[in-house]
């Protein structure tokens, strides 16, 4: 149950992260790519720091930092994937970014484990298919910089999950988070903004991220960290399942095997990624 649980939530914030990536677009049209990331960013860490409203006392020094952390490598994940877009065709930068999740999964997996993250990564590259569009090499290097800031996102959003009770700690690494898209994006997006945008962005900064990165905080409670990079590589699925509902995008063959494969993958990690939690521990209140 606590594996099907966390493999829920784990769901439902992909389909969460690319509803609100549709959204966006008009966003990102008004803003460009990180201008519209730094709006979303921004947004959620005041919409957190408000409603959960944290206390010094919540924290000790090591979970405060670790939150600090998670708030840098969230940011620079969600920037350096945006940069890589403007020089990558999606499918390529979106396999170099899923060799983060699926790095975490092939090397926290054990024997017969492995099996899952290895049937995702094949269906990865089946659904985006990077060998069909150019690579340029500034653009590679960013992709690769997103799926290490990834890797990390994971490992540290597991270790705020199990070191910080409910949802605080998200409360202090999204304005972390906001800070640094803020320097990076901030200047050359100030200009732009009107208050209608202002107020989009508000809503899509509930969709995307505050409600998936709680839900990603409370499955990776829940989950092992190998079933959780695994069960991540679903993600260019629904995109693929998306974009033919909303976009009349059709799939071929090899984007239809890849669905499979990394289908296959999710149920194997759901049903063996299941994590021994001890009496008492921070998902009995989570």
């Amino acid at each position: 149950m606590t594996a099907r649980t966390g493999a829920s939530m784990a769901v439902v914030s992909m389909l969460c992260v690319q509803l609100g990536l549709a959204v966006s677009v008009g966003l990102i049209d008004d803003l460009g790519a990180e201008g519209a990331a730094f709006l979303r960013l921004a947004w959620a860490g005041v919409i957190l720091l408000v409603v959960v409203r944290p206390r010094r006392s919540d924290f000790s020094r090591r979970s405060f930092w670790t939150c600090v952390q998670l708030g840098v490598v969230t940011a620079s994940v969600t920037m350096l994937f945006m940069a890589a877009l403007d020089r990558l065709p999606l499918g390529t930068a979106s396999a170099l970014e899923f060799l983060g999740p699926l790095g975490v999964a092939i090397a926290r997996g054990q024997g017969g484990r492995k099996l899952w993250p290895a049937l995702a990564a094949v269906g990865v590259l089946l659904l985006t298919q990077p060998w069909s569009g150019a690579a340029d090499p500034v653009g590679v290097a960013f992709a690769l910089g997103a799926a290490c800031c990834w890797a990390a996102y994971i490992l540290l959003t597991q270790r705020v999950g199990d070191e910080v009770l409910g949802i605080k700690g998200l409360a202090v690494s999204m304005p972390v988070a906001g800070l640094v898209a803020t320097a990076v994006a901030g200047p050359s997006t100030f200009g732009h903004l009107t208050p209608e945008l202002l107020l989009i962005g508000v809503g899509l900064a509930i969709l995307l991220p505050v409600v998936p990165f709680t839900l990603e905080l409370l499955a990776l409670r829940r989950l092992t960290t190998s079933a959780f990079g695994t069960l991540m590589s679903l993600e260019p699925a629904f995109a693929l399942v998306i974009g033919f509902i909303f976009l009349s995008q059709a799939p071929g063959w090899l984007a239809v095997a890849g669905v499979l494969f990394v289908v296959a993958a999710g149920i194997g990690a759901e049903r063996t990624g299941a994590r021994e939690l001890e009496p008492g521990s921070l998902l009995q209140v989570a």
